[in-house]
């Protein structure tokens, strides 16, 4: 059965972020997100594709947009539901959900994991990761990291299995 992993990285108060950028730099999730998603179809809302500078090398993105005609300014999928971005990793292993708020919230019943990185931090925010409800989600993985002096944030890696 192929995997549908949303994963995504979110303040103590479920913050993703503001102003279309992160409010927070943390090195090590970074280089966790490429390993996790390298290889992989990633699936985004058009606002998250557009916060990236250029595409993220290694991976098929795939961009939800209600636009009918809209033109990414790099080479993507452009599907109009998230049931169509889904169709497209059918025959993969396992695909990522990538952001943004509406697109998390709207994969939740479709995932069949969440890769949450909680950054024990409160944020301002104008985007939000939805709760995870535990009545449906099990937390099977915890790993714990302080902060540093590359990383101004205590954050927690959580890995969820759909009950």
């Amino acid at each position: 059965m192929s995997k549908l992993i949303i994963i995504a990285a979110a303040g103590e108060n479920n913050a993703l972020g503001i102003n279309n950028d992160l409010p927070w730099h943390l090195p090590d999730d970074f280089k966790r997100f490429k390993q996790l998603t390298s290889g992989h179809k990633i699936i985004m809302g058009r606002k998250t594709l557009e916060s990236f500078p250029k595409p993220l090398p290694n991976r098929e993105h795939i961009v939800v947009t209600s636009q009918k005609n809209y033109s990414p300014k790099f080479e993507c999928r452009v599907v109009h539901s998230l049931e169509e971005a889904i169709a497209l990793t059918k025959k993969d292993e396992r695909s990522f959900i990538i952001g943004g708020g509406e697109i998390y919230r709207q994969s939740m019943d479709f995932a069949t994991h969440i890769e949450l990185t909680r950054i024990h931090a409160d944020f301002e925010a104008d985007t939000f990761f939805p709760k995870v409800d535990l009545n449906v989600w099990q937390l099977v993985k915890q790993e714990y990291h302080p902060k540093d002096e590359r990383h101004q944030y205590d954050f927690t890696y959580l890995t969820y299995t759909k009950k």
